[in-house]
C-alpha cells in the first residue's frame, strides 16, 4: 500500500479511492475548492486548516477522494485531538466531507470509520451542514446540534432592505457616535480579544485562545482572508474600543465567527453597527452568503438577533462513530454533573484574566 493512502471500503463500482493528502503542498486541494459550484466553506481552506493545527496542536489526516483519472471529487478535513475520559477523536471540527454526490460522501466518510477502527477507543466525530450522511456509513444517525444562520446577499448593496425595526439600533448607534473601520494591527487584535472574552464570559462556555487568533491574524490577514471590524464610540475627540466582529472570506462566503463587546456598552448598540457593517461590506465585495454564525438550540435570544437579519437557520448534525443503539455516541448529551452546574454558574463571574488563563490550559490539555 502506498504511504497515506486509506484500506479502501468504497463503493460498489470501485472508481473511487481515498487518500491522505497534505493541502499545503497538494494544490489539488485548493483549486478543487475553487471549482465547486456551491460556496463552499472558508473552513476547508488550506491555510484556515493550517490555523487549527498549529494554534492547537493537532495532528491533521486530510483525506481526499480520487476518480479513476486521478482527478479529486471530494475531501474531508479531519483532526486527531485527545480527551481523557474518551481517547483519541478523530473531528472533522467545523465541517463535514465535501463532495459532488453521496457515492463520493460515502467513500470519504468510510475512510474515516476505517482510521477510527485502527485505534483503540478511539472516535470519529463530525459536523454536518445536513442529514444527508444518515444510513451511508455504518448505520451513522445524525443528531441535531446547533443551528448555523446564512443570509443570501443581493448583487448591489443598495439592494439590501432592512426592517425598521433593524434600521432604528442601527440609526441610534451612528447618533450615539459609534463608528467602525476594518483593523490594521495585531496590536488592535489583541486589544478586541479582551472583548471577546467579555462577551464568550456570559455564555459559560470556554473562549478560543488569544493564540488561536493570533496565528489566524498571521496567516490569513494578509492574504485577505481574514478581516477583523472594530467599533468604536467617538466623543469629544476621543475614541474608545466598544466592540469587534471577526470574519472569514473565502469563495463565495464571509463567515462571521467571533464578536466581542462589554454588557455596559450595549446601550450604544455596538453589535448592530458591526453586523451591517459586515453584511454591507461582504455584499460590496461581490460575496453571495454571508454566515452570521451558529446558536446553540436553546439560545432563543442569539437566534433572535441573527434572524432579524433575514437569515436562515439550517441545522447542523453531529454524526459519532461507534454510536449506540439509539445513534448517539456514548459520550453525547450526558446529563449535567453537579460540578458542571456550579461551574456553570460561577463562570460568568469569573474575572476576564482567569477566563483567559483557564482557556490557555483547556486547550493545552486536551489536544
Amino acid at each position: 500500500m502506498e504511504v497515506g493512502q486509506i484500506p479502501e471500503v468504497l463503493a460498489a463500482s470501485s472508481s473511487l479511492r481515498v487518500i491522505e493528502i497534505d493541502p499545503q503542498t497538494d494544490l489539488r486541494w485548493e483549486a478543487w475548492l475553487a471549482s465547486v459550484p456551491a460556496c463552499p466553506s472558508p473552513v476547508y481552506h488550506p491555510e484556515w486548516l493550517k490555523v487549527r493545527e498549529e494554534a492547537y496542536g493537532l495532528k491533521p489526516i486530510h483525506l481526499a477522494c480520487e476518480n479513476t483519472n486521478g482527478q479529486m471529487v471530494g475531501i474531508l478535513p479531519l483532526f486527531y485531538r485527545r480527551r481523557i475520559d474518551t481517547g483519541r477523536i478523530l473531528s472533522s471540527v467545523l465541517t463535514g466531507p465535501l463532495a459532488n454526490n453521496d457515492q463520493t460522501k460515502a467513500a470519504l466518510v468510510q475512510a474515516a470509520v476505517e482510521r477510527t477502527r485502527a485505534e483503540p477507543r478511539a472516535q470519529l466525530r463530525l459536523k454536518v451542514m445536513s442529514n444527508a450522511l444518515d444510513g451511508l456509513v455504518e448505520g451513522m444517525v445524525g443528531v441535531p446540534a446547533y443551528e448555523v444562520y446564512l443570509l443570501a446577499l443581493p448583487d448591489r448593496p443598495e439592494l439590501l432592505h432592512l426592517k425598521s425595526s433593524i434600521k432604528r439600533p442601527i440609526n441610534m448607534a451612528a447618533k450615539l457616535g459609534v463608528q467602525v473601520r476594518q483593523a490594521q494591527t495585531e496590536g488592535e487584535l489583541h486589544a478586541w480579544y479582551k472583548l471577546y472574552l467579555h462577551a464568550i464570559r456570559k455564555f459559560g462556555t470556554m473562549p478560543n485562545s488569544y493564540h488561536y487568533y493570533k496565528i489566524a491574524w498571521q496567516r490569513l490577514h494578509s492574504r485577505g482572508l481574514l478581516r477583523l471590524l472594530l467599533a468604536e464610540h467617538v466623543e469629544a475627540g476621543q475614541r474608545r474600543l466598544v466592540g469587534g466582529l471577526l470574519a472569514l472570506l473565502y469563495g463565495q462566503t464571509v463567515s462571521l465567527i467571533s464578536i466581542g463587546s462589554r454588557r455596559e456598552d450595549q446601550a450604544l448598540r455596538p453589535n448592530d453597527a458591526l453586523y451591517w457593517q459586515a453584511i454591507q461590506d461582504a455584499c460590496a465585495d461581490g460575496f453571495r452568503w454571508c454566515d452570521l454564525g451558529d446558536v446553540e438550540l436553546a439560545n432563543q435570544g442569539l437566534a433572535k438577533f441573527k434572524s432579524k437579519w433575514g437569515a436562515e437557520a439550517k441545522m447542523v448534525y453531529d454524526y459519532s462513530y461507534p454510536t449506540s443503539h439509539n445513534g448517539m455516541s456514548s459520550t453525547q448529551y450526558l446529563p449535567r454533573s453537579p460540578v458542571h452546574r456550579l461551574a456553570r454558574a460561577v463562570w460568568p463571574h469569573l474575572p476576564i484574566n482567569a477566563i483567559e488563563l483557564l482557556s490557555n490550559c483547556y486547550h493545552a490539555i486536551r489536544i
